[in-house]
């Protein structure tokens, strides 16, 4: 493959990244982890860890323009970003315990879980 090629594919990543990140809040890993295994042929754990890299990033940048627009509630988030920061400190340290087997089955269920409450549940 090509550096052009590759190129190309990166920036369809990126791009498709930050338009569910912006949209959906975070909701880029649902691009990236399928894109980089297939696409970039990277390793399944690699894309796992290679996804939250990208991911915030963008969502700094989607944090900035949403809080310009007054579209953040600031004392309904700090809750969430203390769990999340807690969260994401032990599945840090569990990810490596953690096959790549098992985390495609639960990216897969959380995937499934969300389609179905976005469906039905609305």
């Amino acid at each position: 493959m090509t550096n052009a090629q590759n190129r190309w594919r990166y920036a369809v990543i990126g791009a498709l990244a930050g338009v569910a990140n912006g949209l959906f809040g975070s909701g880029g890993g649902l691009f990236l982890v399928p894109l980089f295994i297939s696409w970039i042929r990277m390793d399944e754990k690699k894309a796992f860890a290679t996804s939250v890299a990208v991911i915030f990033p963008l969502s700094i940048v989607a944090f900035t323009v949403f809080a310009l627009r007054g579209g953040v509630e600031f004392s309904l988030a700090w809750p969430y970003v203390i769990g999340g920061a807690v969260g994401g400190l032990l599945s840090g340290t569990l990810f490596k315990r953690v096959s790549a087997k098992w985390l495609h089955r639960l990216f897969g269920a959380l995937l499934l879980y969300g389609g179905v409450k976005a469906v039905f549940l609305l």
